[in-house]
């Protein structure tokens, strides 16, 4: 009986964390899973009580009318060209940072890595007028590209591709160079390879910050033609009257091609997570 109780016992204890995180990734998801559910629901099912999950009569109809809203096809272009190409620059800009201070020696290294993570205190707020300036100066505004450049080079991802580049050996750089490999090809043919995992984990932050950024698309678009979707969400809620079936067939459909990059890029995700927080 001892025996069989301390099984029980045991096995309760084994239970018990997994049955708290599904319950929590179980609260977390249920709103995704909600306006996932009700995006194909009419707009009269959506207030009745009490509220179900699965609609009772299931319609395509609020994607039909959501897609051929004004210009959502539009902008969704819009906004998949910035994400990809901003994750591109952002990537690769990154990479190459932390390759330099994590190999490079130069005088003033360890300041300037130091200065480069003291700016993740300071909040957009606090810069965007310069910025915006500066874009204005350059003819940037209303402009997709003035989206995409100032945020290429972030310190979070310089950050975490240092941590991680400090773990290669340098003993393999050292052997290449000996060999007469020049530095771009140690870096494109070597590093890069090496560095998939912190690879994916930028690429994953890089193009959620993008896709679901309101607040700087707001201050440098104002053209309707080059808005961004989350721009296109927040004009489609109207002043008197929303449309909350199509409403949730949008917000539907911006929620897709960040799934995707997550699931395509998952399998390096947690490495990088776990190697960027080495203490180089």
């Amino acid at each position: 009986m001892n025996n069989m109780n301390l099984k029980v016992k045991n096995f309760c204890k084994a239970a018990a964390v997994p049955a708290v995180l599904i319950v929590l990734s179980f609260l977390t998801l249920f709103p995704i899973l909600w306006v996932a559910c009700s995006s194909f629901k009419p707009q009269s099912e959506l207030f009745t009580v009490p509220m179900t999950l699965l609609p009772h009569t299931f319609t395509l109809e609020n994607y039909f009318d959501s897609l051929g809203h004004g210009n959502f096809p539009l902008y969704f272009c819009n906004t998949l060209f910035v994400s990809v190409v901003s994750t591109i620059i952002t990537v690769l800009i990154n990479i190459m940072a932390g390759y330099a201070l994590a190999k490079y020696v130069f005088p003033l290294r360890n300041v300037i890595f130091t200065v480069m993570i003291a700016t993740l205190m300071i909040p957009l707020q606090v810069i965007m007028i310069p910025i915006f300036l500066q874009l204005k100066s350059f003819g940037l505004l209303n402009n997709l590209w003035g989206i995409i450049i100032p945020p290429a080079a972030t310190p979070t991802g310089v950050f975490l591709a240092r941590q991680y580049l400090v773990t290669i050996p340098d003993s393999m750089i050292e052997a290449a160079r000996i060999d007469g490999s020049g530095e771009w090809f140690i870096f494109h043919k070597i590093i890069m390879p090496l560095s998939k995992p912190i690879v994916a984990t930028i690429a994953i932050f890089s193009f959620m910050w993008r896709w679901n950024d309101y607040l700087w698309p707001l201050i440098v678009i104002s053209k309707n033609d080059k808005q961004t979707i989350q721009q296109a969400l927040a004009t489609f809620v109207g002043q008197l009257q929303i449309n909350w079936s199509n409403l949730l067939a949008m917000t539907t459909i911006t929620i897709i091609p960040v799934i995707i990059v997550f699931f395509a890029f998952q399998k390096f995700f947690m490495q990088g997570i776990t190697a960027g927080a080495v203490k180089g």
